[in-house]
């Protein structure tokens, strides 16, 4: 018993994006989906966009958590964007969805207009219904805890953020969660909860005159107030112009916690933390975009053995072509 509780420890801190309050963070802002983490990139870029993404863990566990995302963000005017975001999240016997209103503001803050030198500012406003099914609970056993029927909450929060773009240079910021709530799903009674997280990355592209390569270090950090969980991403990303119509691009991702889960192993008690190697590739061809994302955990104690798959689909509408004069392919598409 003592094994198995330990080894929901360590699964508890593996899916410490699934077990948040909103959309968990996984490495779909490197898909071109900005937007999906950060509010202030709605309507950023030189194009509308459509953006559909399907997420499944462990494909030979029964109920593993699985995650589908479809989210909408254009500009209206020269400064201004708009967007809207709906997801599905399921892990076993918990499940969210929920859907979100975004508006960004976009402030030229230096050269002129075909410039990229920008700080934006965005706002969700949304809406989340958080579930707990037990209703195949076993009831033999009397617990006072245990309903037996389908328990849900719903509440109301808001995201906030900020970017500045200046060329190939980007950084973002932004606060999933900022409004307390109360959560009373798992636990009546409680009081206001922190489920405030805090997300920031940054980046730059490197393009080589002459080349058809183009290539994009970054890192990205989260953390979690209540829990104090924090982790940290380091991705390498490339670029290949394979013809006027088609950019291929491919890359890694590799996330690292600060914090470890403890085990036994024999007669001692170890730790371990989080690591995640996410492998990944995509093409755009004219307005439509396909990516694959792969996840695989490492370490000696593990829940599954599968990794975590996830697509990513889009199509581009109303675009303005080289509006800015950088390579800076998040906006200038």
């Amino acid at each position: 018993m003592k094994h198995f509780l330990l080894l929901i420890i360590l699964f508890a801190s593996v899916q410490l994006s699934t077990a948040q309050e909103g959309i968990p963070v996984y490495q779909d802002y490197l898909m071109d989906n900005l937007y999906l983490l950060h509010p202030s990139m709605a309507g950023a870029a030189n194009c509308g966009k459509v953006r559909a993404t399907a997420r499944q863990q462990w494909f030979d566990q029964q109920d593993a958590p699985n995650l589908q995302t479809l989210s909408f963000n254009t500009g209206v005017g020269q400064n201004s964007g708009i967007g809207a975001i709906v997801f599905n999240d399921k892990n076993g016997y918990h499940s969210q969805t929920g859907a979100y209103l975004s508006y960004a503001y976009h402030l030229q803050v230096g050269g002129g207009y075909e410039d990229l030198n920008r700080v934006s500012f965005g706002m969700n406003v949304g809406m989340v219904q958080s579930r707990l099914d037990e209703t195949s609970f076993d009831r033999t056993n009397f617990d006072p805890i245990i309903t037996g029927v389908l328990v849900s909450d719903s509440y109301f929060n808001i995201d906030i953020g900020a970017s500045y773009l200046y060329k190939d240079f980007f950084l973002h910021a932004t606060v999933k969660n900022a409004i307390f709530q109360n959560r009373e799903i798992y636990s009546e009674g409680f009081e206001s909860t922190d489920q405030l997280r805090l997300i920031a990355n940054a980046g730059y592209l490197i393009a080589p005159k002459g080349s058809d390569w183009q290539f994009e270090p970054s890192v990205l950090y989260q953390r979690t107030n209540r829990t104090k969980e924090q982790f940290v991403d380091v991705n390498a990303k490339a670029f290949y112009d394979l013809n006027e119509t088609t950019v291929l691009y491919m890359g890694a991702s590799y996330r690292q916690s600060f914090e470890g889960a403890e085990f036994q192993n024999g007669a001692d008690v170890q730790q371990q933390n989080l690591s995640l190697l996410s492998p990944f590739l995509g093409a755009k061809i004219n307005n439509f975009t396909v990516g694959y994302t792969y996840s695989q955990q490492f370490g000696d104690v593990q829940f599954a053995s599968g990794g975590f798959h996830q697509i990513t689909l889009g199509i581009d509408f109303l675009c303005t072509k080289d509006r800015w004069s950088c390579n800076c392919p998040a906006v200038n598409l």
